[in-house]
């Protein structure tokens, strides 16, 4: 079989500040050799805590950014003012994103407080960069049917499950044969943002195309099982405590991805599930033929959702419930978006 190696936390960082006529520039790899202990450390505690590969690849890689920026000098000699001092490069002369500025602050504040016992108490002048209160896009109904038209297949089946559930991208990505229950017309949604499970409806209308689909994948399932790689990925403790889990058809991906890969933790060859960058795409894709002049992604999906349910008078606690919000002040940026804060604003022009 044809096997796919992720080597995407393998990529250079170069960068330049202005703070200093110097350059640097690393390959991630050359710092991870030179500080094996600190990234060895900072790895085995990011696992003990249960994050997600893709933290640990983001902290990882951060850690290494910030220990080259400082000459490849050691973390376990640097402190806050370095730590300032990176983090205002960022910001100042990277001009980066919030919300990277927010996942490099994460990253080094957790390496210093869990792994060497040093916390940050004290960061300078430097603030916590706040993310700015913004609308979210979202299609109106004809756009929706019109982006949908324009997909077919596989992807289409998952657009429309984002925009029929609600679901975030990799909820629907990562979905589970099991997880799908055709008697009662829901879909169980784990392991969700915050580490949360919940129910959201199966729309009748995609019932053919979901048989279809696990039909497919149950053949790849069964040749797999042929050549000893139907295993699939489990968290550690759910693999410990259900050691067949990981074989059984139950538990396999309902989107599996057509080539084998190999576990950056494990090392294990394993069918994962496919990847999301085909989705993300195909819907870009599919907006652009349907010349909707909206930046439409894949969470526009689900941001259609929720404000189509309140448009149809459902409650917004129910449409909190289903999308998962831990408050319910998250769900009312839509009622904004509505332009319904409690009833609804004609323009002067219209009346």
């Amino acid at each position: 079989p044809t096997i796919a190696r992720d080597n995407s936390p393998r990529q250079k960082f170069i960068g330049s500040s202005t703070r200093s006529s110097e350059k640097y520039s690393t390959n991630l790899a050359a710092v991870r050799q030179a500080h094996p202990e600190e990234i060895e450390s900072l790895i085995t505690k990011i696992r003990t805590r249960g994050y997600s590969i893709r933290t640990e690849q983001a902290y990882e890689s951060w850690l290494c950014r910030f220990i080259a920026f400082h000459k490849n000098a050691s973390p376990l000699h640097l402190g806050a003012q370095e730590v300032n001092t990176f983090l205002e490069y960022l910001a100042v002369d990277r001009n980066v994103a919030i919300n990277t500025q927010n996942q490099a602050l994460n990253a080094l504040v957790f390496f210093y407080k869990h792994v060497i016992d040093k916390p940050l108490n004290e960061l300078g002048d430097f603030a916590r960069p706040k993310r700015p209160k913004t609308l979210p896009v979202v299609m109106s109904k004809a756009e929706t049917i019109s982006l949908l038209e324009k997909m077919d297949g596989i992807y289409y089946l998952m657009a429309a499950l984002l925009y029929g559930t609600g679901m975030r991208l990799m909820e629907c990505i990562r979905l589970r044969v099991k997880d799908i229950d055709f008697g009662y017309r829901q879909i169980t949604v784990r392991q969700a943002k915050g580490n949360k499970d919940r129910i959201v409806p199966l729309p009748a209308i995609l019932f053919d195309l979901l048989k279809s689909q696990l039909e497919k994948t149950k053949i790849i399932y069964e040749l797999d099982a042929k050549e000893g790689n139907a295993n699939v990925y489990l968290p550690h403790a759910l693999a410990r405590k259900y050691p067949k889990a990981p074989g059984e058809w139950l538990w396999q991906y309902v989107f599996p991805s057509k080539r084998l890969s190999v576990d950056p933790r494990t090392k294990v060859i394993r069918r994962h599930h496919i990847h999301e960058n085909g989705l993300q795409k195909k819907i870009k894709k599919a907006a652009q033929e349907a010349r909707i002049n909206k930046p439409v992604k894949c969470h526009t999906l689900r941001h259609s959702f929720a404000t189509h349910l309140l448009e149809n008078g459902y409650d917004i606690r129910t449409v909190q419930d289903l999308l998962g919000h831990a408050d319910v002040s998250t769900t009312m940026i839509y009622t904004h978006v509505m332009n319904q804060p409690g009833l609804t604003v004609k323009s002067p022009l219209d009346i």
